[in-house]
């Protein structure tokens, strides 16, 4: 059960455990005759919403309030202790008050900690279309898997659609955050948790999501084709991440390819049921964690590259199922976060097919060669002394290289995980997520980048800079500036 009441964070059956505990609570301050009836409700409401909990997926957050509803019935059915000279009810209030100081702050911890580490509630596509989404799997066969030994082992990628869809009927299943499946996202949901040093359970909320999205929709009517749009995710990050920024371009005519690198991704489940986990490791070296990053994003640079190979030939295959016969490969960008940022950059420079690059608060790793061609947009988080100082002077001078019109947008109170759906679920600091807020980060991202798409790809291109420029400290590089 993933439904949760707006701003609580909660599902309906969690707040009947919620209200039933702070109910509990308060039967020690009423009458006996009275306090025993509600004690008893409260009780029967507590244990009947747990018993339902339990069976379609009791969080850990609920775990305060039981212990704090369990201490509380004890307390409303203890007798009150006798003092001499002083009355019944008044010695058992002061006897009590500590543990129902401890009955609130438990009861409190839950809704505290559901609000800090939610089940992500993603925000309404912006545009006129219904969106579906569709996972594939493909293998090139030229190219031998770089991490691994096996001389026949061939590179492989799993890559998730979304794209225009018809409306589908009411009460369709939505597509699952993080995987085709429950085992799945919670495969992936673990190894991101472990990748940063986090128990899973902490981050349990991610797996438990829907999104709009629902699986091989039939596409949307009209028989035009739609402008493509290939993503990498960050370093160890999967297809997924950056899902509600997938939907919104989808709703407004675009469809997404996202891809999962394996053994750089932080899990990829292949269509046979196997896990590859990431094998990308810092060594804390500069110099040589420098060379590592560029070998790893030349691997996802080609991964792209192929991937729109493989799009272009469903383009031409109406039977390959949705979207292929209306994906428009002659209007392609590319995109990524972090990492993947910089693998786009590398992708675009190597592979004349992409019409336009976007980089997510990626530092440009890798050759500075060839020459970027094509329209470039840059979003930044804002710079602190904690950043990278050869980030912006790098980024800078890639754009200003550029043969085409390049953007450089600084996000105030952005952090490098507002680009991707972060802010959705983690906890609302600053320093991790930025300041921008939970429905706020998905949207601005979304707002500046189909801006910039819409100029280039678009039939009627026009300047993106109004736009990007209400946004944030807009840096227009076009060809000839002397800046």
């Amino acid at each position: 059960m993933t439904e949760t009441v707006a701003g609580l964070y909660l599902s309906p059956l969690e707040c009947l455990v919620l209200l039933g505990a702070v109910a509990l609570v308060v039967a020690r301050r009423l009458p006996p005759a009275v306090r025993t009836r509600v004690t008893a409700a409260a009780g029967a409401v507590v244990l009947l919403a747990t018993i339902v909990l339990s069976a379609v997926g009791l969080r850990w957050q609920m775990l305060p309030v039981l212990a704090g509803a369990a201490l509380a019935s004890l307390l409303a059915v203890s007798r009150p202790i006798r003092r001499t000279g002083r009355p019944a009810w008044r010695a058992g209030w002061w006897a009590a008050l500590p543990a129902s100081m401890a009955c609130v702050g438990l009861i409190a911890m839950g809704p505290l900690a559901a609000w800090a580490l939610p089940v992500p509630v993603f925000p309404e596509p912006s545009g006129r279309f219904a969106v579906g989404t569709r996972v594939v799997q493909w293998t090139d066969p030229r190219r031998p898997e770089s991490f691994t030994a096996d001389p026949h082992d061939r590179r492989t990628v799993v890559v998730q659609l979304w794209y225009p869809a018809r409306e589908s009927p009411a009460g369709a299943r939505r597509a699952r955050y993080l995987g085709r499946t429950e085992q799945e996202a919670r495969t992936v949901s673990d190894a991101l948790a472990r990748q940063v040093g986090l128990p899973g359970f902490l981050v349990d909320g991610a797996p438990r999501a829907h999104t709009h999205a629902v699986f091989d929709a039939p596409v949307a009517g009209g028989g035009g084709r739609f402008p493509v749009v290939l993503f990498s995710p960050g370093s160890g990050g999967v297809r997924t991440q950056n899902t509600a920024w997938a939907e919104d371009l989808a709703s407004h005519g675009y469809v997404v390819a996202a891809l999962d690198h394996p053994y750089d991704s932080a899990a990829v489940v292949l269509a046979d049921g196997r896990t590859i986990h990431t094998r990308t490791v810092s060594t804390g070296d500069r110099d040589k964690d420098d060379e590592l990053a560029a070998a790893w994003t030349a691997v996802r640079a080609a991964d792209l590259s192929f991937v729109l190979t493989e799009l272009d030939r469903a383009s031409r295959d109406g039977n390959a199922g949705p979207p292929a016969g209306r994906l428009d490969t002659g209007r392609a960008a590319v995109t990524g976060h972090s990492m993947g940022g910089a693998a786009a950059l590398q992708a675009a420079r190597n592979d004349r097919r992409f019409a336009a690059v976007i980089d997510l608060d990626g530092y440009p790793h890798g050759p500075a060669s060839p020459t970027l061609r094509r329209p470039t947009l840059a979003l930044t988080q804002a710079v602190t002394p904690a950043t990278d100082p050869r980030y912006v002077p790098r980024l800078t001078r890639a754009l200003e290289r550029n043969t085409a019109p390049s953007y450089r947008l600084t996000l105030p109170g952005a952090a490098h995980l507002t680009f991707m759906d972060g802010p959705l679920y983690l906890p609302p600091v600053p320093s991790i997520v930025g300041s921008l807020g939970r429905a706020e980060s998905p949207r601005v991202v979304s707002a500046t980048t189909r801006a910039f798409l819409d100029s280039v790809l678009r039939p009627r291109p026009g300047d993106p800079a109004a736009v990007l420029s209400a946004h944030g400290d807009l840096h227009v590089h076009r060809p000839g500036d002397d800046r």
